[in-house]
């Protein structure tokens, strides 16, 4: 299947962040951008250079590897959505990573990862993940434990009678 891709260059404004100690995974994942129509493409091999160019460039999303040293992905997202240590706590971050387990997608989740692609990726899985975060944003959520976008993706659009005693209420 084919990817569409704008005909405005919707994206063309858009700023990325790629983050991963590959670089030709870097170089993949910009050409694959490019392709979208993407002018604003910056790239990090490590979370400390990431951070020094958050710190001075406005980016859109982030798009992050899970393993990576001395400092890993998941590492990288629970310190931006810490709104004491990130000058952005709420950018958008898509985790690609070849760790896809379950429980590695639930780690990613609850640290505070928008959307999650398993390597090897599509142009076309990418383009939707962007899509989805450019489209539809989540809204965030603030717990006592939590500070992310809203982990549930399934609206109740149930309209049947209400079976909990304290929906009367």
């Amino acid at each position: 299947m084919a990817v569409e891709l704008p005909a405005d260059r919707a994206l063309a404004k858009v700023r990325f962040l790629i983050v991963d100690d590959n670089a030709a995974m870097r170089g993949l994942i910009r050409a694959v951008l490019a392709a979208f129509g993407c002018d604003y493409v910056f790239e990090a091999a490590d979370a400390k250079r990431a951070l020094g160019i958050l710190a001075v460039e406005q980016i859109d999303i982030l798009i992050t590897d899970w393993k990576m040293s001395p400092v890993d992905g998941l590492s990288l997202v629970r310190h931006l959505r810490d709104p004491e240590k990130s000058a952005n706590p709420f950018i958008p971050i898509i985790m690609l990573t070849a760790y896809a387990e379950p429980s590695r997608v639930r780690a990613a989740r609850d640290a505070g990862v928008t959307e999650f692609l398993a390597k090897p990726f599509s142009a076309e899985q990418l383009f939707k993940r962007v899509q989805v975060i450019v489209n539809r944003p989540r809204p965030f959520v603030r717990t006592k434990a939590f500070f992310g976008p809203d982990r549930r993706r399934v609206t109740n659009e149930y309209e049947g009678p209400e079976r909990r005693e304290d929906a009367a209420l």
